[in-house]
């Protein structure tokens, strides 16, 4: 089975934020809301302007089994980081059945990459509030 790797857009953001969700409630989320409203809002917002990106690995039937994302944002600058714009890292999710097999080392090449061309001097890694 062979792995193939995108960009996300606007056609897959329903099964992304399935998959996004999915990752929430496997690393222990238990709110009972419906978060694919603000989740929409988000990606929608940020996609087209350009302060976030995802990618994501699909396999041979076309079903997305791994995600990484993305977001810009511009603090003070400091030593470390002259240009003040960073990358926070969020979304990193291989289903379970491929996990071991390189996918979410190549999702996170290919979004440290795109904080490089942004201009990112540092990328952060976000946790889970409950982790």
């Amino acid at each position: 089975m062979s792995i193939a790797y995108r960009r996300l857009d606007e056609r897959d953001l329903d099964s992304f934020m399935g998959l996004r969700i999915r990752q929430l409630r496997e690393e222990g989320a238990t709110e009972d809301i419906d978060l694919r409203p603000a989740l929409l809002d988000y990606y929608t917002r940020h996609m087209k302007d350009g302060s976030s990106v995802a990618w994501l690995a699909v396999d041979d039937g076309g079903g997305i089994v791994g995600t990484s994302g993305m977001s810009f944002v511009e603090k003070p600058p400091y030593f470390g980081c002259p240009s003040g714009r960073m990358g926070l890292l969020s979304s990193m999710y291989t289903d379970s059945r491929y996990r071991r097999r390189g996918i979410a080392k190549e999702l996170l090449r290919k979004v440290v990459d795109e904080a490089r061309a942004y201009g990112c001097g540092a990328v952060q890694i976000t946790l889970p509030t409950w982790a």
